[in-house]
C-alpha cells in the first residue's frame, strides 16, 4: 500500500504586503498538485492588484511592486472565490494540502475571503480541510535539532532545491517536496498515521510549539504570546 507522502499532494502559497494577517492583502498566490514524486505538477498561480498600497519592503522580498500589480493583477474577490474553490475541490476528492506555516497563509486567504466575499474559508471548504504543515511536523519530529526552520532552512535539512525563493509557485513546490523527504525520513513515526489523523496531531504539536516559544520568550525577559490556534487563527480583529 502507497504510503500518504508517496500519493497525490497539493501545496498552497501566497506572497503579501506584509506579515499582519489581519490587515495585509494577497498579491500573489500559487496551488501546486502532484499526484505522486516525480509526476510533472499541475500549477495554478493568481496575480493580485490588492487595491492597497505594497510597501518597499514587502517588494523588497517578492519582487512585485505596486506599478506591476496595477498593471498585471486582478481585482482580489474573483480570485479569492477562485483560491476558495480550488482548494475546497482538493477538500472534496481527499487530497492533502501542504502550507508552510499554514496559520499565516490559510488564515489570510480567510480575512480576504471575509473582506472581498463577505464569507470564510470555512463555509467553502466545510470542516474536512486535511492540512500538512512542514514547519510544525518538522519542530516535532526532529524538535531537539538548533537552528532556524524557514523553508529555506527546511530544503537544505532534507535536501529539496529551492530555486526562486518567494516566489508563491516555487515555496509551494519546495514545501511540497520536503513533506515527501520528512515523511521518507520519519517513516517509522508516520507510517501508520492517515493525513487526517497527522491534522489533528498537527493542531495539538503546534499548540504545545506556542506555549514553549511563549515561555522562551519569558525567558529573555519579553512577554509575548504566541497563538495557539493551528491551521486558522480564528480572532478577526479588523479583518473587516
Amino acid at each position: 500500500m502507497t504510503c500518504w507522502y508517496e500519493g497525490p499532494l497539493a501545496a498552497f502559497d501566497t506572497e503579501t504586503t506584509g506579515v499582519d494577517v489581519e490587515r495585509d492583502r494577497v498579491v500573489s498566490a500559487a496551488l501546486v498538485v502532484q499526484g505522486a514524486p516525480g509526476v510533472a505538477p499541475r500549477v495554478t498561480r493568481w496575480l493580485v492588484n490588492p487595491g492597497v498600497p505594497v510597501p518597499a519592503e514587502a517588494t523588497a522580498v517578492h519582487g512585485l511592486t505596486e506599478e506591476y500589480l496595477q498593471h498585471n493583477g486582478r481585482w482580489p474577490a474573483p480570485v479569492m472565490e477562485e483560491v476558495a474553490r480550488a482548494l475546497a475541490a482538493l477538500t472534496a476528492v481527499g487530497t492533502p494540502l501542504v502550507v508552510m506555516n499554514a496559520p499565516f497563509d490559510l488564515t489570510l486567504l480567510d480575512r480576504e475571503l471575509r473582506r472581498h466575499r463577505a464569507s470564510s474559508l470555512t463555509d467553502y471548504l466545510g470542516r474536512s480541510l486535511c492540512v500538512l504543515d512542514p514547519r510544525v511536523l518538522d519542530k516535532h519530529l526532529d524538535r531537539y535539532r538548533k537552528g532556524r526552520r524557514t523553508l529555506t532552512d527546511l530544503c537544505e535539512i532534507y535536501g529539496v532545491e529551492l530555486v526562486e525563493a518567494h516566489d508563491a509557485a516555487a515555496d509551494a513546490m519546495a514545501a511540497l517536496e520536503v513533506v515527501r523527504a520528512l515523511g521518507r525520513r520519519f517513516a517509522a513515526r508516520l507510517d501508520r498515521l492517515s493525513p487526517a489523523e497527522l491534522h489533528t496531531l498537527q493542531a495539538v504539536w503546534h499548540a504545545a510549539q506556542a506555549r514553549g516559544l511563549e515561555e522562551w520568550f519569558a525567558r529573555q525577559g519579553t512577554a509575548e504570546a504566541v497563538d495557539p490556534a493551528w491551521p486558522l487563527r480564528t480572532e478577526l480583529h479588523a479583518a473587516a
